[in-house]
């Protein structure tokens, strides 16, 4: 085989290939035993018609098809470890040449990843927020620990915002009634938007007892941007009644005997949330002054591809959703044009983000070794809810197993390049990424009071 590569652009190249007839005897024995299996010829036993047969009554043009189909895609393996070439698409094969019993020849359009000038990391300079917890933020934390232990108590008045009422609703389409579309006993929370839009707006200033009728555009389901008439009768009315903020409140809600002490710990367990927002940030900004400072050409073919993956994962949730497209865009207040332009920017960063860690990770030469990615499978699988092994073998047969490798290599190049940049707060205090992890990480961290920090709190993994 014979092969060479010509740089079509920066992040294109095209190989061309040269292969012998003799070296695809493998490949075209393999062709014939296939169509052999799947062909039935009088006085033959299936997978035995000789090839003779196989030409008259297929075709030879079939059997050399099916050849190229099993040799192609070898011999541009071996074509690009030859070269070197640092592939990151599919690649567009023609066949140029086909002489039966000569030789093969085909090229291989493909984009491969642009060789970068990297900066030395140690003058990137980032800044992030201060890690400081406010005493509004106490109070909000507080405050939400308070609502968790509110009483309802019954009111004869209107509803007002915040109330909760008990409601029946009946829903129809010029008359008809919905499939579906009657409930009893509805428990809702005046103002929180988690009912049939305009259901807030109908039953404020009513009472109990009394029935009212709005009309409303249905969002989902098969009557889906239909209007329809829904009739709610308010049955109770009550309002939140909360604790008193003292130090009976900190003795029922925590284990604490004081306000004060509930208030400290707050502070204390806000503080280390703060801290690791404020390392999570510093690794997103730290990539975002990286990117800034080092030029990427973009493969065009792989941001198309990565474009074509987000729009159809995006189909396939609004359909499980029962939303269209149009909808969503509506809901999102963004016109097809705003939201294919944003969309073509997320995925532009996204490969440009992917193509200099990985240059990171080359002059790095960062590794991953079994136990880390042995981690990191079973952090995977236990976030999709699936045992180890199982989400393991998946990968394996998917051929996703190097995918995970490489989002982990970027993840430690990322780390790298986190340690050596200048990182300081608003007030230009330094960061100190490792000192701040071992703060947020202690070897043996209390969990009191852990109900009072939000879930939502700790931003995902980076």
């Amino acid at each position: 085989m014979k092969s060479t590569v010509e740089t079509l652009s920066p992040t294109r190249v095209r190989l061309a290939v040269e292969v012998p007839f003799e070296e695809l005897q493998p490949n075209l024995d393999q062709a014939y035993r296939s169509i052999a299996n799947q062909i039935s010829i009088p006085g033959f036993r299936k997978g035995k018609v000789p090839p003779r047969l196989i030409d008259q009554r297929i075709g030879r043009a079939a059997v050399l098809e099916e050849t190229l189909n099993n040799a192609i895609p070898t011999h541009y393996s071996t074509a690009v470890r030859e070269h070197d070439v640092k592939v990151i698409g599919r690649p567009e094969v023609e066949v140029t040449e086909l002489q039966d019993g000569e030789k093969v020849a085909f090229t291989a359009e493909v984009d491969v990843r642009p060789e970068l000038t990297l900066p030395d990391f140690a003058t990137l300079e980032v800044t992030v927020d201060e890690a400081e917890v406010a005493d509004s933020d106490i109070d909000d934390q507080v405050d939400s620990l308070r609502q968790r232990f509110s009483t309802l108590k019954g009111v004869e008045r209107e509803v007002r915002t915040g109330d909760f009422v008990q409601l029946d609703l009946h829903a129809t389409i010029d008359g008809e009634d919905i499939e579906g579309g009657s409930a009893e006993n509805v428990s809702y929370e005046v103002g929180s938007g988690q009912l049939l839009e305009g259901t807030d707006a109908a039953i404020e200033g009513h009472s109990a007892g009394e029935e009212v009728t709005f009309t409303t555009t249905l969002a989902g389901g098969e009557h889906a941007g239909k209007d329809a008439d829904v009739k709610v009768m308010i049955r109770t009315v009550k309002e939140k009644e909360l604790p008193e903020l003292d130090d009976e409140f900190a003795q029922t809600a925590s284990e604490f005997d004081t306000l004060e002490e509930l208030r400290n710990d707050v502070r204390t367990r806000l503080g280390r949330v703060k801290k690791l927002e404020q390392a999570v940030a510093a690794r997103d900004k730290t990539l975002e002054v990286l990117l800034a400072a080092v030029e990427v050409p973009m493969p065009e073919k792989v941001l198309a591809d990565e474009i074509e993956y987000r729009k159809h994962q995006l189909s396939h949730a609004l359909e499980n959703a029962g939303v269209t497209l149009e909808q969503y865009l509506e809901n999102e207040g963004q016109t097809q044009e705003e939201f294919d332009e944003q969309l073509e920017k997320d995925c532009a960063q996204a490969v440009r983000s992917q193509l200099v860690l990985d240059a990171v990770a080359d002059t790095e030469e960062v590794g991953i070794d079994d136990g880390e990615l042995t981690s990191e499978v079973v952090r995977r699988a236990q976030q999709s809810g699936v045992p180890p092994q199982q989400f393991a073998d998946q990968l394996v047969q998917n051929g996703e197993l190097p995918i995970v490798v490489a989002d982990l290599r970027r993840g430690k190049a990322l780390g790298l390049i986190t340690e050596q940049a200048k990182i300081v707060d608003s007030a230009g205090n330094p960061v100190d990424l490792k000192a701040l992890q071992a703060e947020i990480n202690p070897p043996q961290a209390d969990a009191t009071a852990s109900d009072v920090v939000p879930a939502d709190a700790e931003p995902a993994q980076a």
